[in-house]
């Protein structure tokens, strides 16, 4: 039994690793996704609504299969058609940090535009009149107050998000969920398994609770300070 649940902590690691790579593509893509729909320009705005609509209306589990065996397929086809021999696969761990990330994106977009959106307008414009660039703007200005307008949301999705990477265990990928049900399998103790894989799960998202708070606390500092 001891080997089964030392497994489950070398998958628990794993699921860390997916969870951390597809937080990076997520927080990228909202970035840009929230960018492109407060730009102003029709094909950019276009693009993002498309973007979080088709996104947020598709299963995950089914953008999931889609992207590891249809872009499996769709990446072999176009090599035989360029007259390549050779066939690729899809890494699973690349395939499920992507479709997380790509999932999530769509939400951070939308988490991110609302921050923004809740800054005034007229700091920006102070900002730009004594000189500063857009990216210094953004950097010195936008992002620290936007940081403590989108928390909420922010740790909304992060907390979902960990939960989703359950789904890579259906691809092939070997973290903690997947084990779980190989040990459960062999000892015929599922609750067991089943069990210690959710109290990891437990433990993952009240330390990520307990440091998401911590940044609510520094980023709203001197708002409370001021309100007093």
């Amino acid at each position: 039994m001891s080997g089964y649940f030392a497994s489950i902590l070398q998958g628990a690691l794993l699921t860390v690793g997916v969870s951390l790579a597809a937080l990076a593509v997520s927080i990228l893509l909202g970035l840009l996704g929230a960018a492109a729909k407060l730009s102003g320009r029709p094909p950019l705005v276009g693009l993002a609504t498309v973007y979080t609509t088709l996104v947020r209306g598709v299963p995950e589990l089914v953008l999931m299969l889609l992207i590891f065996y249809g872009g499996t397929i769709g990446i072999n086809h176009l090599l035989t058609l360029s007259g390549g021999k050779a066939t690729v696969d899809i890494n699973p761990f690349a395939a499920g940090v992507l479709t997380i990330g790509f999932i999530y994106g769509a939400y951070m977009t939308e988490t991110f535009r609302g921050a923004i959106l809740s800054i005034p307008k007229g700091q920006m414009e102070a900002a730009w009149a004594f000189g500063m660039g857009r990216l210094q703007t953004f950097l010195r200005i936008t992002l620290p107050q936007m940081v403590r307008y989108a928390l909420p949301g922010f740790t909304n999705n992060w907390l979902v998000l960990i939960k989703a990477t359950a789904l890579v265990s259906l691809i092939g990928l070997q973290e903690m969920t997947y084990l779980a049900k190989q040990a459960s399998s062999a000892t015929r103790e599922p609750f067991t398994f089943y069990l210690f894989a959710a109290g990891l799960f437990l433990v993952y998202t009240s330390v990520s609770l307990w440091a998401l708070r911590w940044l609510d606390r520094r980023y709203s500092l001197g708002v409370r300070r001021g309100q007093v």
